[in-house]
């Protein structure tokens, strides 16, 4: 497939050093973006941001609550700046921590809703790029990213780095709240390096795997992403990158609704069914079932993406495994890699631009104008 090389792929393939070099950078800085007071007064947290960040936090929402034992929310920032209940933006001093993920720290609904927090009282922390941004300057405090430039494609390495900022806030916030140890804390972190050489490892297999059933599923109509808990941020993403990159019809749901709806839909030979099952997902048995159901029942084109043994899975499907980990909060970091890796090739081989090149009739979304320029409203 070397005819087929593109920009995700690039990405995809720098994610390991991108991994241990941003390890490097952001760990001190998550020890001291928030002082231990402002650690021990968190008693909710919302996570927020759109697309792609939008689905960092939902990678990382059960993780916060898995460490910390702060309850969390994810909130789309629409909501969360015209629709969140004012009354739940200051309930008690610094309360809640909404924490704000946009790279380019220019989406104007992002740093609406972190200005809409501050107004009745949360405690404001952005994660960007830029902390001359608009989210950088509207939010109490702010984590600097800083990621080496590289060719621009739909969000790779960036998305990488926002799962891999909120996971390492979470370790800290767990261990300055004596959850666990400060050795447990650091084989945490220690399993985020790991995964670094585990991808490392296995990129070549999963690589050649997924070129070869784009080859193959280059011409399906749609395409259906599934999973729960950290999996349905996978599945998310993968929806969103089907989106952006090839420009085809695509869905993300849960597990459980994927048995309740999308099940129905007819022309399913044309519809690319990717669904995630991570081996320590309490959700695991229910997506064998909806696997099950697709592969052998329906007979739908299916991908699984999991750490599990090929033999747990129906023989009609395609299956390409994930790196293991010792801690199931670190899976994130990775398991999103196979839907872009998808995506590009897709796009690649069709012959289409990524975001349709922002001509013709999508020329008003050229340099982020249509998320970057918006009426603001702070009530």
């Amino acid at each position: 497939m070397g005819n087929y090389d593109n920009a995700m792929r690039r990405q995809v393939f720098s994610l390991p050093e991108l991994i241990r070099q941003q390890y490097e950078d952001l760990e001190p800085k998550t020890r001291k973006v928030l002082t231990t007071p402002e650690i021990f007064s968190i008693q909710r947290i919302i996570l927020t941001g759109c697309g792609d960040s939008y689905a960092a936090g939902l990678a990382t929402k059960h993780i916060f609550e898995e460490l910390t034992g702060i309850p969390t929310e994810v909130v789309t920032s629409i909501e969360l700046a015209r629709l969140y209940h004012k009354k739940q933006l200051g309930f008690s001093p610094n309360n809640p921590l909404v924490i704000a993920v946009s790279h380019s720290g220019s989406v104007a609904r992002v740093g609406e809703s972190v200005e809409r927090a501050n107004k009745y009282g949360a405690l404001t922390l952005g994660i960007t790029a830029k902390r001359d941004s608009y989210l950088g300057i509207s939010s109490q405090k702010v984590l600097d990213v800083d990621i080496p430039a590289f060719e621009p494609a739909p969000g790779v390495r960036s998305y990488m780095v926002s799962v891999l900022a909120l996971l390492l806030l979470a370790i800290r916030f767990g261990e300055v709240r004596g959850c666990y140890t400060m050795d447990q804390a650091m084989s945490y972190r220690n399993d985020i390096t790991a995964q670094a050489d585990a991808l490392e490892s296995m990129l070549p297999e999963i690589d050649a795997s997924i070129a070869e059933l784009s080859s193959k599923w280059a011409h399906m109509e749609a395409f259906d992403f599934t999973g729960a808990g950290f999996d349905y941020a996978a599945a998310w993403y993968g929806h969103a990158k089907m989106f952006e990159a090839a420009g085809k019809y695509a869905m993300h749901i849960n597990s459980e609704e994927w048995l309740h709806l999308n099940f129905f839909m007819r022309n399913y030979e044309k519809i690319g069914t990717v669904m995630f099952a991570n081996s320590t997902n309490p959700a695991l048995s229910r997506a064998k079932e909806a696997i099950r159901h697709a592969a052998d029942d329906l007979g739908r084109p299916l991908l699984v993406v999991s750490d599990a043994a090929r033999s747990d899975f129906p023989e009609k499907c395609v299956v390409v495994a994930t790196p293991k980990t010792s801690y199931p909060v670190t899976i994130p970091l990775t398991q999103f890699v196979p839907a872009a890796l998808l995506s590009g090739y897709i796009a690649t081989i069709i012959g289409e631009d990524d975001g349709r090149g922002t001509k013709d009739n999508w020329s008003f979304a050229r340099d982020g104008y249509a998320v970057k320029n918006s009426e603001i409203i702070i009530d």
